[in-house]
């Protein structure tokens, strides 16, 4: 399944390993691919993260070379299998791709299809493919889920845990809620890695989904799904209405600095596919489908090599004693790896790793690419 993701969304990104103040996204001309065609025919399952990995040397830039706003990227299916993309090396304001039309005039807008539903138009990246890596974990500003369900007994009592097809006893379950609803259980708090260690937030782990058998002051439940083991005292929130998330890889619209605060599974080292949460979100510029560089290193360490400062005098505990200064050194930063934003709140974000060059760790920083 990872591989088919990869293909997707990485293997046309090959991590690039660069200093870590490189110039922005925004701001550097687009590189084009040493071999991008000048025209190229979509046909069924193509995306248009890989269909830019054809063209351009870092594909997340690919809104850029649609010419695409904010506003457009946010609801791209507008290319279909048989379109014939061209690409202009010579355009205003850089390197352009554009959909040709037929006698070879080039189409601006989507206009009104009439067609089977086999050519509908390709995703941006397989949704499908990363549904796997994804979590339904909330994150409130105070602990707990206010005004929640919760589990108050299991249909036998003397057991710790309970598991899909087990029996439930809960309160504050409404039939306004609908009669499916989300098990989440009250977690950590997610800590800025910086001082002053502010909390950000504190997760709501999803552990599994339950039906109502049968309202009441206490309702009956039946647990559907179980991702852990269920225990009194998790809560319930009703199953918000489906919504259609376009997973849009695309570099953030401005300069983005912090850490990798939390691994999901609590792992001291990380590699593809692993998910992390990161002190940065919505009110930072973070949104989803963001993609985000990792990076290593920057510690300060002694210098090996002989010592040639100059002695100084330990001034305040003894006037002829001497002492000579370390001298430090700054090891540069190396970017480490790449991460695919999926889900965002105010002040923090989780996101999938997607290729990782060494073991990613908690502390790790983060930046656009």
């Amino acid at each position: 399944m990872y591989l088919r993701l990869a293909a997707a969304i990485v293997a046309a990104a090959w991590l690039a390993v660069g200093p870590a103040h490189a110039q922005t996204p925004s701001t550097a001309p687009l590189q084009l691919a040493d071999d991008a065609p000048s025209t190229y025919t979509v046909v069924k399952g193509d995306t248009l993260w890989a269909i830019s990995g054809r063209f351009l040397k870092d594909p997340w830039r690919w809104p850029e070379l649609w010419g695409w706003n904010k506003a457009q990227v946010k609801d791209p299916h507008w290319i279909y299998p048989g379109d014939v993309l061209v690409l202009d090396r010579n355009a205003a304001g850089g390197p352009r791709l554009s959909v040709a039309g037929a006698g070879g005039t080039v189409r601006l807008s989507p206009g009104v299809r009439t067609e089977s539903l086999a050519a509908q138009a390709i995703p941006a990246i397989p949704v499908g493919d990363l549904e796997p890596y994804l979590t339904k974990s909330i994150v409130t500003p105070a602990a707990g889920l206010a005004g929640s369900g919760e589990i108050v007994a299991g249909r036998d009592r003397e057991r710790i845990t309970r598991a899909a097809g087990d029996r439930i006893y809960a309160v504050g379950v409404m039939p306004s809620g609908g009669e499916t609803w989300y098990i989440f259980r009250p977690g950590k708090a997610l800590v800025a890695y910086d001082p002053p260690h502010d909390i950000l937030g504190f997760e709501n782990r999803f552990i599994g989904i339950a039906r109502v058998e049968r309202f009441g002051d206490v309702s009956t439940m039946t647990i559907v799904q179980s991702n852990e083991e269920v225990f009194v005292g998790d809560r319930l929130i009703p199953v918000p209405p489906e919504t259609l998330l376009n997973y849009v890889p695309h570099a953030p619209t401005k300069p983005i600095a912090g850490r990798i605060i939390a691994s999901y599974n609590n792992a001291s080292e990380m590699g593809r596919g692993n998910l992390v949460v990161i002190d940065r979100g919505t009110q930072d510029g973070v949104d989803v489908g963001a993609v985000l560089a990792i990076y290593q290193g920057g510690s300060t360490i002694t210098d090996p090599r002989p010592n040639t400062n100059t002695p100084q005098l330990l001034r305040y505990l003894d006037q002829t004693t001497y002492f000579t200064p370390e001298s430090k050194l700054q090891l540069p930063e190396e970017r480490v790896g790449l991460m695919f934003v999926f889900r965002t709140f105010d002040r923090v974000s989780y996101a999938v790793l997607l290729n990782t060059k060494y073991p990613i760790s908690v502390g790790d920083f983060i930046r656009q690419p």
